[in-house]
């Protein structure tokens, strides 16, 4: 269990445990609220409530894997690929300006959260490597 918080010493590891728990919490809401998350499906997709159970479950099972080492290069990859399959529903949101409610209905919400996806690319990538090893 030591090496195993002791993960969490670090900025990449500190990163690391908020993007996984981003991942997790986002999961769960998929599950909870899976009609707001339909809603911004673009309509050319099928079976959109599937979908939104299958990237939850992606969001979770990713989360999780982004604490276990043995499993963190592939989750990383899982998630990087998720964040650019999800992309054409949060366009999709913002174009025809699908309301959701609250904050989510601002324009300046929907169009802004489009380049923090490449943000959050970022983040997984950079969370899920592990740093350069030293040699002299």
């Amino acid at each position: 269990m030591g090496s195993f918080l002791g993960q969490f010493k670090s900025g990449r590891g500190i990163v690391r445990a908020l993007v996984s728990t981003g991942f997790i919490a986002s999961g769960i809401f998929h599950f909870v609220a899976p009609d707001s998350y339909a809603k911004i499906m673009p309509p050319l997709f099928p079976a959109a409530l599937q979908l939104v159970y299958v990237s939850g479950a992606c969001e979770i099972l990713g989360g999780v894997g982004l604490l276990i080492p043995s499993s963190r290069r592939f989750s990383t990859l899982g998630l990087v690929a998720l964040l650019i399959a999800v992309f054409p529903a949060n366009v999709y949101q913002a174009v025809a300006n699908v309301q959701l409610g609250g904050f989510m209905n601002s324009p300046g919400y929907q169009w802004g959260r489009l380049p923090f996806q490449g943000l959050f690319i970022w983040a997984v990538l950079w969370s899920g490597s592990e740093p350069p090893q030293r040699s002299f």
